[in-house]
C-alpha cells in the first residue's frame, strides 16, 4: 500500500493532513488552498484555469500560472507523487474517500437518511450525529480566516446544516425533546430566521410543557424574518404556531 493510502484528510475544520496519528506540514496558504481545493473536488481533474480562479477571483498575477506549479510540486514532496497527478488541462488528487473526513461525513449523512426513510429514526439519528462528530468548525476555516470564500464552502455548509436539521428531526421522533432543547436554543440563537431550526425548537419546548416559550420562540422568529427579510413566516410555521395555540400538537 502506498504512502498516499494511508493518509487522512481533514477539511471540516482548519486543513490538516495526518499520517499514522502525526500532523505533517503542508505548507504556506498557498499550497493549503491549492490541497483544500482539489480536496473538495477529488479524484476529478481540475482545470489550472479554475486554480487560478480560485486562488485570485480578480485578474490573476502574469506568474500565477508558475507558482501554482511551485506549489503542486512542494506538495507532492508531502504527499507522494502518485497521489497528486497533472492531468491536462490540470491536475487531479487521487484519493480513496474514506480517507477524507468530508466524503466521510456525507456517507454516514447518507446512510441516517437512509435509516429514517426505512422508519428507523434512533438510527438514522445515531449516524447523522456521527457523521457531524466529524465537524472540528468551518470547513477549511484556516483558509476562511485568511480571506477564501469559495461557494463549494457555502454549499458544504448547507449541508452540515440539513444534516443536522435531520437528526434533530429524527431526535424529535424518537421523544428526545427534553434532550434537545439546549442545543435548540444556541442554534436558534445564532441562526433566527431559519424556520426549519424554529419549527423544531417550538416542537420541542411545548413537547416539554413549555407553550408559552415555544410561542416566544414564534414570534422572536417572525421579527427576524419581517425586519431582517421582509417577509412573514412560512405557512407551515404559521400552522405550527396556530395548533400550538389550540393544544392540536
Amino acid at each position: 500500500m502506498g504512502l498516499f493510502r494511508i493518509m487522512e484528510f481533514s477539511v471540516l475544520g482548519s486543513i490538516e493532513v495526518t499520517v499514522g496519528g502525526r500532523r505533517l506540514d503542508v505548507g504556506g496558504v498557498r499550497q493549503r488552498a491549492i490541497l483544500g481545493y482539489l480536496l473538495l473536488h477529488a479524484n476529478t481533474v481540475v482545470p489550472t484555469s479554475q486554480i487560478l480562479g480560485a486562488l485570485w477571483p480578480g485578474t490573476p498575477p502574469p506568474t500565477a500560472r508558475k507558482m501554482v506549479q511551485n506549489a503542486v510540486s512542494a506538495l507532492r514532496r508531502v504527499l507522494s507523487k502518485p497521489a497528486l497527478r497533472t492531468h491536462p488541462p490540470g491536475y487531479q488528487l487521487h484519493i480513496d474517500g474514506g480517507d477524507v473526513d468530508l466524503y466521510e461525513f456525507r456517507r454516514l449523512a447518507r446512510a441516517g437518511r437512509e435509516a429514517i426513510a426505512t422508519g428507523d429514526q434512533a438510527t438514522g439519528a445515531e449516524l447523522l450525529r456521527a457523521g457531524l462528530s466529524l465537524w472540528r468548525g468551518r470547513a477549511l476555516a484556516d483558509l476562511v480566516e485568511n480571506g477564501v470564500r469559495w461557494s463549494e464552502l457555502t454549499a458544504i455548509e448547507d449541508e452540515r446544516l440539513s444534516a443536522l436539521e435531520d437528526r434533530l428531526d429524527a431526535e424529535l421522533a424518537c421523544g428526545r425533546h427534553r434532550e434537545i432543547t439546549s442545543e435548540l436554543e444556541v442554534l436558534t440563537a445564532t441562526d433566527p430566521p431559519r424556520e426549519r431550526l424554529c419549527r423544531q425548537f417550538m416542537l420541542a419546548l411545548y413537547r416539554s410543557g413549555r407553550q408559552a416559550d415555544a410561542l416566544r420562540v414564534y414570534r422572536r422568529t417572525r421579527t427576524a424574518l419581517v425586519d431582517g427579510l421582509g417577509i412573514e413566516p412560512g405557512r407551515d410555521l404559521q400552522e405550527l404556531q396556530r395548533r400550538i395555540l389550540t393544544h392540536e400538537v
